[in-house]
């Protein structure tokens, strides 16, 4: 939880605490970015082809330009949730989008803060009086990105309903000068940027979490003209809120793969079916914790899977069939897999199965519909091969902090760390 740090000789606290870490307030207005599915393919793809010259100039010394590891499964809520609270899902909880309570047997879609289990950065620095403001692309991490905030906070994905304390602008559709977009569009991420920019300008936050949507990135590889343009939006308006005079930090929840076979067709392996076929029908219950209401992209298929245990088995000799099949990298038990990936003990399967870089796992065939890919290649994410994320900051780190970038391995969940107390 966030708590007012003791100041000596009464003068007036300089950092909160936060889930034990310390966050120097801003001094300067900070923009936090999440750019959804930004993996390192892009970025690398993009400064080459000049599409991304802000990150470019970032790179060549006027800021940091570095790599961390984001939190597993490599998913949107739980990896989200971690950078605010700027903790892995053991201390925090979400462990990912979609889950099966074991209590209840039911299973249920993360839309809110129920299952959080600590405040957040935003939250501490709004309670001893920082301005704060979140615009998310999807609504769904909204309740907890804004999680006890008391600030300007909504989505693009609900523009329209998003009610502002700004004089003449009613809404964001009013204060960014269009319409909503469509879920699944480009247009969803861009709006985020440009209703920053807008508040940035009214309002004037001192810290600012921005979130996008990875709708481009499950759609188009590195290098296609989608993605070009796309990078190209985002990089002109991290520029923007650069020349406004905000030290802007960039990660993101999580990389991207193509998840097909040469013939272009989906490369799944579907562990329950599987499962059942060898152990009998009804033995496990799999859990794809990448399910989402976005799920038309990705057909609820990425890298990762719970298995939880539905009848007596062996479960030693289940998981060995398991780690006999292709595309499957890694099969641990619920303890080895919190330990090695800090976990939450609770709120694991019986165990979990990760699939290669180029493969993705679900549950039964039938209940994963690609027919609405359109035509797109399958590209997802949640395991390893997505662990690997792009993290920068737009202005030089101290000595501390960059000295930090040569002894330790970071995480996405440190860039808050790194944006407030790492530049001087």
């Amino acid at each position: 939880m966030g708590n007012l740090s003791a100041a000596p000789n009464n003068r007036p606290a300089q950092s909160v605490n936060v889930n034990q870490r310390q966050y120097a307030l801003p001094k300067v207005p900070t923009v936090v970015v999440c750019f959804d599915g930004f993996d390192p393919a892009y970025l690398t793809h993009g400064i080459e082809n000049g599409r991304l010259a802000t990150m470019k100039t970032i790179k060549e010394g006027r800021g940091y330009l570095g790599y961390a590891k984001c939190s597993m499964p490599s998913t949107t809520n739980t990896n989200n949730t971690s950078i605010v609270t700027g903790v892995p899902p053991a201390i925090h909880g979400i462990n990912g989008n979609y889950y099966l309570d074991s209590e209840t047997g039911e299973e249920i879609m993360v839309t809110d803060a129920k299952r959080l289990r600590c405040g957040t950065i935003l939250g501490a620095m709004s309670e001893v009086g920082v301005p704060t403001a979140v615009v998310t692309a999807k609504d769904k991490l909204l309740k907890v990105l804004a999680y006890k905030m008391n600030g300007v906070a909504f989505s693009s994905e609900y523009a329209n309903n998003a009610k502002l304390d700004i004089d003449g602008v009613p809404n964001a559709e009013v204060l960014v000068g269009r319409a909503r977009p469509d879920q699944y569009s480009a247009d969803l991420s861009i709006f985020v940027f440009d209703a920053g920019i807008k508040l940035f300008q009214l309002k004037k936050p001192m810290l600012m979490y921005l979130s996008t949507s990875d709708y481009v990135q499950h759609s188009y590889a590195p290098g296609a003209p989608e993605s070009n343009a796309f990078l190209k939006s985002v990089d002109d308006r991290i520029g923007e809120l650069i020349k406004l005079g905000a030290t802007v930090a960039i990660t993101a929840d999580h990389g991207m793969n193509d998840k097909c076979l040469p013939n272009g067709e989906p490369n799944v392996v579907y562990v329950q079916d599987e499962i059942w076929n060898r152990f009998g029908e009804g033995a496990v219950r799999v859990i794809c914790p990448i399910a989402d209401p976005f799920v038309r992209h990705h057909g609820a298929l990425g890298s990762f899977v719970r298995v939880h245990l539905q009848k007596s088995a062996d479960q030693r000799a289940m998981m060995e069939f398991v780690r006999g099949l292709p595309g499957i990298e890694l099969v641990l038990d619920k303890a080895e897999v919190c330990q090695r990936f800090n976990l939450p003990l609770d709120r694991e399967g019986d165990f979990a199965v990760f699939s290669d870089r180029n493969t993705v796992v679900g549950a039964r065939r039938e209940d994963h519909d690609l027919s609405q890919l359109a035509g797109h290649r399958l590209r997802s994410h949640g395991g390893l091969g997505e662990e690997t994320v792009p993290f920068l900051v737009s202005r030089p780190l101290n000595e501390e902090y960059s000295q930090k970038t040569k002894s330790e391995v970071q995480h996405n969940y440190d860039i808050f760390d790194f944006a407030l107390n790492g530049v001087d």
